[in-house]
């Protein structure tokens, strides 16, 4: 590989094995069998090197959505599934170190770093392709049934990681097509109503 990239695939596999803390600028160029100068002239800092890593975590879910998409054109209640089949087909072949997102965040609490920032635009963009998938599919109450399954899609990425669910093959898909199920047989303008305090 040229040079930038091994520096980025090196990082990548360390960030994620070590953790973003854990892992300084030497260590990376050793495991690019490069140099210190040498990556700083592709990267400008560590922050940078953990953007670009991030960007490209992000850019394999969307050519994955974007690959279920063609697989299932105009089909969206097939789409909303096939997002719950990838998900869990993705957890299961994660480390012990689970989700590099949920990692990330919890290593980054300075909600103005440029990874963290990232990060939750991707999440952004992920809740509203789904809400209008959930649109398309004739789901009620499109915004509020896409975020209750990004909830289960969040959490099972959770679960996964500290493998508090089982079998997560069969549940997610299941669970999905259940509020999936349960929104086609509402009316498409239903309103969610928070139950009046007495």
């Amino acid at each position: 590989m040229p040079p930038r990239e091994r520096v980025l695939a090196a990082a990548a596999e360390l960030f994620y094995a070590e953790g973003i803390r854990a892992t300084g600028v030497e260590a990376i160029a050793a495991r690019a069998n490069t140099t210190k100068m040498a990556l700083y002239r592709h990267f400008q800092s560590k922050d940078a090197l953990v953007v670009e890593w991030l960007r490209k975590v992000a850019a394999h879910y969307w050519a994955a959505f974007d690959a279920i998409e063609s697989a299932h054109a105009g089909d969206s209640r097939a789409q909303i599934l096939g997002w719950a089949t990838f998900i869990a087909d993705e957890v299961a072949a994660w480390s012990h170190r689970g989700c590099p997102f949920i990692n990330s965040i919890a290593e980054l609490p300075d909600r103005n770093h440029p990874a963290r920032q990232l990060i939750e635009e991707h999440k952004a963009r992920q809740l509203k392709r789904l809400a209008r998938l959930c649109k398309s599919a004739g789901l009620a109450s499109p915004d509020d049934t896409a975020s209750e399954i990004m909830f289960v899609l969040e959490g099972v990425q959770v679960a996964a990681q500290n493998m508090s669910v089982s079998n997560i093959g069969v549940c997610l898909p299941r669970i999905v097509e259940a509020i999936v199920a349960r929104q086609s047989a509402l009316p498409r303008d239903a309103k969610r109503r928070t139950p009046k305090r007495k």
